[in-house]
Formats: C-alpha cells, structure tokens, sequence
C-alpha cells in the first residue's frame, strides 16, 4: 500500500510539473497568439461564416423571404448555368487568360529573383528591388489608366508618337488580339516584383558554403546556379505553384473589367465578368451563387490533383 501511494504522489507530482510547463509554454506565447488573432478573425469572419451563403446557389433566393423561406430548386441553377449559350465562351476565356498567366507570369518572379541574387553590387540590388516593388501598391485603376493615356488610340502618347513619325497606331485597346497579351503584361509589371519577394527569402536560406565549394571544385556561374541555386527554390516553387493552380478559375475582376470593352469582350468575358453582370446588376443572386461554387469545386479539385501529382514524383506538396 505504501509503495502504491508513493507511486501515486509521483504521478501526481509529475502531472503537476507537466502542466506548469505547458502554463508558462503558453504564457510565453501570449504575444504570438494575439499575432494570429487579427488574421484568424479575419478569416471567421468574411471567409468562413459566409460560406453558409452557398445554401443560395440552391434556392431562388428572395432577399425579402430570407434564407430559410426561399424556394428550394436543387441542382436547377447549374443547370442553367451548364446549359448557358456563352458558358463555353466563358470556360474558355477564364482558361486561357489564367493558363497564360500560370506559365507567363508564374516564372517572372522567379526569375528576377534568380537575375537579382547574380547582382553582386548591393547597392544597386536594392535600388532595382524597390523599383520593382513599387507597381505593386498601385490600383488597378491606376496601371489601366496608365495603358489608357499611353495606348489610346487619338489621344495616347505612344500612338501620337507614331503617327508623328508616320506610322499607323497601335490599336492596343480595340482590338481583341492584344487583349490577352496586355493582361499578362500588365500583371508581370505590377506584381512580379512583390511575388519575388518570398524568392528572395528561400534564397537567403541557402548555405553559403555550397557555392564556395562548387567555386573551388570550378563551377561557372551558370553551374552553381543550376545546381544549388535552383534546388534550393525547387519546393518553394513547386508549394507556390500548387497554390496558384488552385486559382485556374481566377483571373482578377477588377483587371479584366477595367479592361473590357465591346470591341474585345469575345476574349476578355470571363466568369467573374459574367457573375458582376449577372449577380450584381440584373440581381439574380442564386445564379451567380451557382457559378461561384463552380469556380470553387475547379478549384478545391485542382489544387488536391496537383499537391498528389506532386507527392507521387517524390516533392513536397502543401499538406
């Protein structure tokens, strides 16, 4: 009986021990809790309590019946999105803007980062690095505005320009064939410097003493680049473009509708074009609601696709 309750004291004292050192654990980690609090907030709040707003894409909602007292249509309003006139115009646009944004801008940031790391002058590293940053922090309003004054037909300097030296205009705005290509650049030239900067951190984990050894067994540049350079940005690379796979069916509202116009909305409809039009102004909420769950069910099944791809060829996906 002694050597049981003996036993059962050092039980009890160890318990006791074991939860003051959780206690000052998380004590110790009361300032990263209160980090995390605002960002988790954000997320409850404008992510995951409007997720029960997908119940609309199920009903002919009516703002003033509520959720609860709509009439309930099940899979109706998919088909008639399924069975919409332009809902092949609209796949295919939203494919192609984002495929070529996935192989044209994806690789941009990389490589300016790759271009920059070369850059042996610090000075002038970091001068190019805050030039490239700066688009970012500007609007979408701002860059269209400024393809607009540059590009416009009678009054953009380039076009007058042009014709001052005698050639026609560029009808950079007006006609379909340049949209695409304007929407990529657009996107490269504001964001590829702000993306780059996730580059320059996993570069910066790279040991050093990697490249003093391949410069004593001889390496080039362009070898030690190669060989330690991009293995070392190899899962970043591949988590990143795991991510922006699950955003196919993204191509930015705002761009594209500051962008569009009669004369080039064959290629430049989309489906968050089509849901603005549709949801916002001619109110059909249950409908868009219908093509939102689309975009997110692509998207969920794309992102699963690629991080399993990415397992089965020995990489490290995102979960």
């Amino acid at each position: 009986m002694k050597a049981i309750s003996t036993e059962s004291k050092l039980e009890g004292t160890h318990s006791l021990v074991k939860n003051k050192r959780n206690y000052r654990a998380w004590k110790r980690g009361i300032p990263l809790y209160l980090m995390i609090f605002p960002g988790l907030l954000y997320f409850i709040i404008f992510k995951y309590i409007p997720m029960g707003g997908v119940l609309i894409a199920f009903q002919s909602f009516d703002p003033f019946d509520g959720f609860m007292n709509s009439d309930w249509v099940g899979l109706d309003n998919f088909r008639k999105l399924f069975g919409e006139q332009d809902f092949t115009l609209l796949l295919k646009n939203t494919l192609i803007l984002s495929g070529m944004n996935l192989f044209l801008f994806f690789p941009a940031p990389i490589l300016l980062a790759l271009l920059l790391n070369e850059v042996r002058q610090a000075w002038f590293r970091k001068i190019v690095q805050t030039v490239v940053y700066i688009p970012h922090f500007l609007s979408w309003v701002i860059v269209v505005s400024i393809t607009i004054l540059l590009f416009s037909v009678q009054e953009g300097g380039v076009n007058k320009l042009l014709m001052e030296w005698g050639y026609d205009p560029i009808q950079l705005l007006t006609d379909r064939g340049y949209f695409r290509y304007v929407y990529v650049f657009q996107s490269i030239w504001k964001e590829a410097g702000w993306s780059a900067v996730i580059f320059f951190a996993a570069l910066a984990s790279i040991d050093p003493t990697l490249y003093e050894a391949a410069v004593v067994d001889g390496a080039s540049r362009w070898r030690q680049m190669w060989h330690i350079t991009l293995p070392g940005l190899r899962t970043t690379i591949i988590i990143l473009f795991i991510l922006r796979v699950g955003y196919l069916m993204d191509t930015g509202f705002e761009h594209i509708l500051l962008m569009q116009n009669p004369t080039n909305l064959q290629v430049s409809d989309v489906f968050d074009t089509f849901v603005y039009r549709t949801g916002i102004v001619q109110g059909d909420f249950s409908y868009t609601t219908a093509v939102g769950l689309f975009k997110s069910v692509i998207g969920l099944c794309l992102i699963i696709g690629a991080n399993r791809i990415a397992k089965k060829v020995g990489e490290e996906g995102v979960y």
